[in-house]
């Protein structure tokens, strides 16, 4: 059976499936990768640990197979904005701090200060953000000497599985974006940052390539390991939130994406490069598909909200019949819209969209005493909405018209997460055939870039199926647009309060500024 290969190296693990030839998933795996949290705003993962998921969700994805899959081509998408460290030889040389660390914060500030915004935002298409490349590197300068000296290469995530695979170093267009030595509107890497940044131009390859581009074959070591066969092309690949797109079918004008991993994304195609001159992280990327780009906005715990609260107090909800998710959704559906005035602010990593605050914490505003388990519950889940709608309006600002989000990620599993984007995004919410929309997407790349699809739109057309409508309901949208307005007024009067918490927590905890886990 002729197929494709997506791998996706997410934050929580890695997911491979297999695509048929006629557009259908014919197997899939999955292998856990370990977060580390050495230390307040710090978020680190071992590449070691992505291997082994790696091995583990593309030999579970080929067993699952119903017909022994003749692999065609290999995709490959990933978590992004992470700094893979390596020597000359080609070793990693050190863990890497993936998108969610803010510990680069002093060196983002330094940045704006010596270029500029409006240089920045010229060149960059963004605004500067502690998780880009560029503020890492600076921190690794400033407090890892001995590691930044021996750097001869940094690769993203899934460049370096790519690596790994193929031997090759690359980097594409979709993650090169968030290096912050990239001129996004040029597609190509930009000397001038390098160089007022002083950074050797060295540390990256060439060119970044287009998402679809086949850039090198599987070595007959990578084939054994994985119990592949040896030469199998290997596209380019891009960014999750990319990916995601493509295997939502977000490759147009006129759907956004609204996806609940362990962050949220809201996605919107764009035929140009758009920036949002405002300082709200409204990310304005190299998309997969050819010549084309994208606006996103990004909560980084969204999902890893509901993960918090579940690992924290709802453990032991668990039936032999139930996982604890579903029983937390089961209690959230039990409470109203609104939940008698509780909010909750999901900034438990800092924010990106619309406040770019490595400070910004967790809040709940309106806790009561008639406040129970299902409030908590539906409390979390409606904050992780509202801080996705802050994305969308930011989106309708640039004319966008947002009838129909494309659903996707652990959060389109749940019925009452669907209704509740339906009714405070105001819009239909549609979820597609696919669940797991990066590695799909990558999938599709790699039939797209061996020549099975004639380009993505044909691979999307083909591929991505709408199975489920969730209308909006009037009574909620009312009752939402007035809490909404509640969340939007609390992070502006907690700030300063947030900026004073943390130089207060830099005194009292131990860590925060370890230059090693």
């Amino acid at each position: 059976m002729k197929s494709f290969l997506g791998i996706d190296l997410g934050t929580g693990g890695v997911r491979a499936v297999l695509l048929a030839h006629d557009g259908t998933v014919a197997g899939s795996g999955f292998g856990d990768i370990p977060l580390a949290i050495p230390a307040p705003g710090f978020a680190q993962q071992s590449s070691a640990d992505w291997l082994k998921a790696c091995v583990i969700a593309v030999r579970q994805a080929v067993a699952s197979c119903k017909t022994k899959p003749a692999v065609a081509g290999i995709g490959i998408s990933g978590q992004m904005l992470g700094s893979v460290l390596l020597d000359k030889k080609g070793a990693v040389l050190d863990d890497c701090i993936i998108w969610m660390d803010q510990r680069a914060g002093r060196e983002r500030d330094q940045i704006e200060q010596e270029l500029g915004i409006g240089y920045i935002l010229d060149k960059t298409a963004n605004y500067p953000l502690t998780s880009y490349w560029a503020p890492k590197l600076l921190w690794l300068k400033n407090n890892k000497p001995a590691v930044f000296e021996k750097i001869d290469k940094v690769l993203f995530p899934k460049d370096y599985l790519k690596y790994i695979l193929t031997g090759v170093l690359d980097i594409d267009v979709t993650d090169a974006t968030g290096s912050m030595l990239f001129n996004t509107a040029k597609r190509a890497w930009e000397q001038e940052l390098f160089d007022k940044l002083s950074l050797p131009r060295s540390i990256v390859p060439g060119r970044a390539s287009e998402s679809a581009d086949i850039i090198g074959k599987l070595t007959v070591s990578a084939a054994e390991t994985l119990g592949l066969q040896p030469g199998i092309p290997v596209v380019a690949g891009g960014g999750d939130q990319m990916c995601g797109a493509v295997g939502t079918g977000v490759v147009r004008p006129g759907v956004i994406s609204s996806t609940i991993g362990t962050s949220g994304v809201v996605f919107s195609f764009s035929d140009a490069c758009v920036v949002d001159r405002q300082p709200r992280a409204a990310l304005s990327y190299c998309h997969s598909v050819p010549g084309k780009w994208c606006m996103y906005g990004c909560t980084l715990a969204a999902g890893g909200s509901l993960r918090w609260l579940r690992d924290t107090f709802f453990r032991d909800a668990a039936t032999k019949d139930k996982s604890a998710y579903a029983a937390m959704d089961e209690l959230a559906a039990s409470a109203q819209p609104g939940c008698e005035g509780l909010v909750f602010l999901p900034y438990l990593n800092g924010e990106r969209t619309p406040y770019p605050d490595p400070d910004a914490r967790g809040v709940f505003f309106g806790l009561s005493s008639r406040h129970g388990a299902g409030e908590i519950c539906r409390a979390v889940m409606e904050g992780v909405v509202f801080s996705l709608r802050d994305t969308v309006e930011i989106i309708r600002e640039y004319g966008s018209t947002v009838s129909e989000a494309r659903a996707s990620g652990g959060g389109a599993k749940s019925m009452l997460w669907l209704q509740m984007q339906a009714d405070i995004f105001n819009a239909v919410i549609a979820a597609s055939n696919i669940a797991e929309t990066p590695a799909v997407g990558a999938a599709m790349l790699a039939a797209v870039g061996t020549g099975h699809f004639a380009g993505v739109e044909q691979a999307a057309d083909t591929v991505v199926k709408p199975v489920l409508l969730v209308e909006p309901d009037a009574q909620n949208v009312k009752i939402y647009e007035e809490y909404y307005a509640t969340y939007r007024s609390l992070y502006p009067a907690l700030k300063n309060s947030f900026r004073q918490q943390a130089e207060t927590v830099k005194k009292t905890a131990p860590g925060r500024e370890e230059s090693h886990v």
